[in-house]
C-alpha cells in the first residue's frame, strides 16, 4: 500500500473503534477501546507529522497553510486524547470526551481524504508514495503510543522528540500491563 492507502486504512480502523466503543457492554470494554483509540490515534498523528505533512509542505502550492490547519486539528485531538488517557475505567466524563473526539476525528478525516490526499496524489509520483507507505508502515512499530501535545510537531525537532516519546510510552505501557499484587 502506498502512504495514502496506509493512512486511509488507519482512518477506517479508527472509525471502527468508535463503533466498538458504542457497542461495548461494560465499562471495562469501553476502557479497552479508549486505550486502543489513544494508542492508534497517537501513532497515526505522529507518523503524519513526521512523514506526510513535511511532504505536503514541500510539494503543494499552499502546503504550509494546509499543513498548519491539520496540525491545529491534531492539537485539539491530542488534548482530548490526553484527557481520555488520564481517566480511569468508568469515569463519567469518558462518553462525552469520546463523542467530542469522534467529531474532531471525523472532520479531520473528511478534510484529509477530501482535499489533502487527492492533491498529494496529483503532485507526488506513485513510486514516491509507495516508498513513503513503506516508511510509515515501518514507523508504526516505533511511533509514540500516547499523546504529547507539548512535543514539537515539525521536523527537525519532531524527528528527535518522537523516538524519545515513543520509548517513554512503551515503558509506560509495559508498566501499566503488569499485574498488581
Amino acid at each position: 500500500m502506498d502512504a495514502l492507502d496506509v493512512l486511509t486504512h488507519d482512518h477506517r480502523m479508527v472509525e471502527q473503534l468508535f463503533r466498538d466503543y458504542q457497542a461495548a457492554a461494560s465499562d471495562r470494554q469501553r476502557r479497552g477501546v479508549v486505550e486502543l483509540l489513544v494508542r492508534e490515534l497517537s501513532k497515526h498523528a505522529a507518523l503524519e507529522e513526521m512523514h506526510l505533512y513535511p511532504l505536503a509542505r514541500k510539494v503543494l502550492p499552499d502546503g504550509d497553510r494546509e499543513v498548519d490547519e491539520h496540525l491545529s486539528e491534531h492539537m485539539g485531538v491530542k488534548q482530548i486524547l490526553l484527557e481520555l488517557d488520564r481517566l480511569g475505567e468508568g469515569d463519567q466524563r469518558t462518553g462525552e470526551l469520546v463523542e467530542q473526539l469522534r467529531h474532531e476525528v471525523a472532520e479531520h478525516i473528511r478534510e484529509e481524504e477530501g482535499s489533502l490526499m487527492p492533491r498529494l496524489r496529483q503532485h507526488v509520483s506513485q513510486p514516491d508514495l509507495d516508498r513513503l507507505g513503506r516508511l510509515i508502515a515501518q514507523g508504526k512499530a516505533g511511533a509514540p503510543t500516547r499523546p504529547h501535545p507539548s512535543a514539537p510537531d515539525h521536523p527537525p525537532a519532531l524527528t528527535f522528540a518522537a523516538p524519545v516519546a515513543a520509548a517513554y510510552d512503551r515503558l509506560r505501557d509495559r508498566l501499566q500491563r503488569r499485574p498488581r499484587t
